[in-house]
């Protein structure tokens, strides 16, 4: 799973990618704009690692990650982003729009004011931009094709074009992809387009220390102007200083000011909201680690995620869930509870199951 962070000039992004990932990438009022993005990985907190950890005796905890890539987009122009951005970004599976919030007269806003309500909406305007001159490309193409097309190739393409057609018209007037209605099946015919603005988008409030008690008044402002995003409020700076911190000392010093990591953990996990997945555990060797996959997947599929072998040569997969195994203490006492269940290939995997795949190849 790779997430991209975007912003305007200014705006922090680098420094909540630092804070994301624990990274060093250059951060400054006045750095210079890298077109190279900065890549990292984050752990994905979660305390059913430390709960199975306790109540198994294991030695170690693998926890979920994420990647994160942060892009450099410079100030909007009405132009959409092209080249290497563009390429960069339409890669990624979710986005998270780092809007600034907090006030500096060291570092001028680049539109000369703090407003986060109008960045969003340059933002999205500047990805709107983006995808409809993907979309400009793609009807070239499709009149060209049509000269020369035969039934039902022609039938295909003609409805390819309505498409098309109906989502640049409600573009035009600045409705992202994501809130536009599609089937299943339009869906997928324009999956491949890789649409900026069909990707899931989280937007981060990028606040200053002096307005930390004020964090859940801005994301209500912020959220009432754009209801269709989630909202979250962090202080890029603080936070940044504190992930380069020993995880002692980093607790030590949010005590002393009264701040939890709760913003930057629920960055993440809205990160995983976003894209529909949930997470399952193994347990080997004395290690328990999370697995991701999304919503709906089969046994078979996630026992491939561990590892190749165990999809191609599934058998069935012994399953408990996370509360009852607490409940009961051990993988032996939820056997003889009848909690520790069989399933078969089909079975869909819930969040928070503890599973262990029987293969044979």
């Amino acid at each position: 799973m790779e997430i991209g962070i975007i912003g305007l000039p200014k705006s922090g992004k680098t420094t909540v990618f630092n804070s994301l990932t624990k990274g060093k990438a250059e951060v400054g009022a006045f750095a210079p704009t890298a077109l190279e993005p900065n890549f990292g990985v984050a752990k994905v907190p979660d305390p059913r690692l430390d709960g199975l950890q306790a109540i198994l005796k294991l030695k170690r905890t693998v926890p979920a990650e994420v990647r994160y890539i942060d892009v450099a987009i410079p100030k909007g122009k009405g132009k959409g982003l092209s080249g290497e951005l563009l390429d960069y970004l339409s890669k990624v599976d979710a986005l998270i729009h780092v809007v600034r919030a907090f006030s500096e007269e060291r570092i001028p806003h680049s539109e000369g004011s703090v407003d986060p309500v109008r960045d969003v909406g340059i933002m999205n305007l500047e990805l709107v931009f983006s995808d409809l001159g993907i979309i400009e490309r793609r009807l070239l193409r499709i009149e060209n094709s049509l000269k020369g097309a035969k039934s039902p190739e022609r039938e295909n393409l003609l409805r390819e074009q309505a498409l098309i057609l109906r989502i640049k018209s409600a573009m035009e007037e600045e409705v992202p992809l994501r809130e536009q209605p599609l089937t299943k099946e339009e869906a997928k015919l324009i999956e491949n387009y890789q649409f900026l603005t069909a990707k899931p988008l989280l937007v981060v409030l990028n606040i200053g220390e002096e307005q930390l008690s004020q964090a859940s008044a801005l994301e209500g402002k912020s959220r009432s102007g754009y209801p269709q995003f989630q909202v979250v409020a962090v202080c890029g700076k603080l936070e940044m200083e504190l992930s380069q911190l020993s995880q002692v000392e980093a607790a030590e010093f949010r005590s002393a000011m009264g701040v939890d990591a709760e913003g930057m953990h629920r960055i993440i996990r809205l990160s995983y909201q976003l894209l529909g997945l949930v997470s399952f555990f193994t347990i080997v060797s004395g290690e328990v680690k999370a697995w991701t996959v999304h919503r709906d997947t089969p046994a078979s599929k996630a026992a491939g995620k561990v590892h190749s072998d165990m999809e191609r040569g599934f058998i069935r997969a012994e399953v408990a869930g996370y509360d009852d195994l607490v409940k009961c203490g051990s993988l032996a006492e939820a056997r003889k509870q009848g909690l520790l269940r069989l399933e078969g290939k089909n079975y869909i995997v819930q969040d928070g199951d503890v599973i262990t795949f029987l293969f044979s190849v």
